[in-house]
């Protein structure tokens, strides 16, 4: 597969008490070394027999080559030059896993049969209603093509990348040049061509003081959302519960206020002690129906 483009992207801001800012934002950095690698992009769904692609991403978000990926049937394969590596499904169906070398943890997918997974033309079964600008996001259905660089995704008009794919599954990363608000969505590949369809994309907007949390200091983290006047759903996990506590548990989700002047979701903090504080903050959305099929 020859690489597209070089990127680098988070799934979501750090915001810390030495300096709270938007960090998920598209750069032109190298790929990551091998021992960086800490995520592993793997279809959910896969057929047996037939080939898919998985991506390996450090915890900046880059593409990370030179990765072995070992799965629970003892194969195992390393990531090329872009940070995949093209596999065939085993041919027995059912779950297998794969594990990033020396990492731990591992990540699962399902094996169906071809008779499964067939389909008179390309469909999509389930996408996002909303995603993020700078994360990637699932899209289910059937006639995908295994190889991840001979599907064609574009969003509003520009080419978006696909980190991962199976014939049932791609794993799609939004193009640069994309704005805030609804967009189409087209896939196609193998002269096969899905119905078009809409996804609501929003750019996160991390407002916090940038100075050291002290201890029993409360402090406000507000979310701001642009692109959408409906309430979004946000995740935020705090990463350093020795210097602060999250308050109303940790992870905790919370909707935005929705509204066309201002859509917005307050996290507060509360300081242990002095020091970095450290709290995750993403986009929850649930898979669904594609709209404007």
């Amino acid at each position: 597969m020859a690489a597209r483009r070089k990127f680098f992207f988070v799934a979501w801001w750090i915001a810390s008490g030495l300096a709270p800012a938007l960090v998920a934002q598209q750069s032109p950095l190298a790929p990551a070394r091998p021992t960086a690698a800490r995520i592993l992009l793997l279809p959910r769904r896969i057929v047996s027999g037939e080939r898919a692609t998985l991506a390996v991403l450090d915890v900046n978000g880059r593409l990370a080559p030179g990765v072995t990926i070992r799965f629970s049937n003892g194969d195992h394969l390393s990531t090329d030059a872009t940070g995949r590596a093209l596999f065939v499904a085993p041919l027995n169906p059912g779950v297998i896993f794969g594990s990033i070398e020396g990492r731990p943890g591992r990540v699962s997918s399902m094996i169906l049969t071809p008779t499964e997974a067939s389909a008179p033309s390309m469909e999509i079964s389930a996408a996002p209603h909303v995603a993020t600008l700078t994360d990637r996001f699932e899209v289910f259905g059937k006639g995908f093509c295994g190889d991840a660089d001979a599907n064609h995704v574009t969003i509003g008009d520009h080419g978006a990348l696909v980190l991962a794919s199976s014939p049932l599954a791609l794993t799609v990363l939004p193009p640069t040049e994309l704005e805030p608000g609804p967009a189409k969505l087209t896939v196609s590949c193998a002269k096969r061509d899905a119905p078009e369809f809409s996804v609501v994309f929003v750019e996160l907007e991390l407002a916090a003081d940038a100075s050291p949390l002290r201890r029993g200091e409360h402090r406000t983290l507000t979310v701001r959302v642009r692109g959408t006047s409906e309430k979004i759903s946000l995740e935020a996990r705090n990463l350093a519960p020795d210097v602060a506590e999250l308050e109303g548990g940790n992870p905790l989700r919370r909707l935005s206020s929705g509204g066309d002047q201002e859509n917005v979701a307050p996290f507060e903090v509360v300081g242990k002690k002095n020091g970095t504080f450290l709290i995750s903050i993403r986009l929850v959305s649930a898979l669904g129906r594609p709209e404007g099929h």
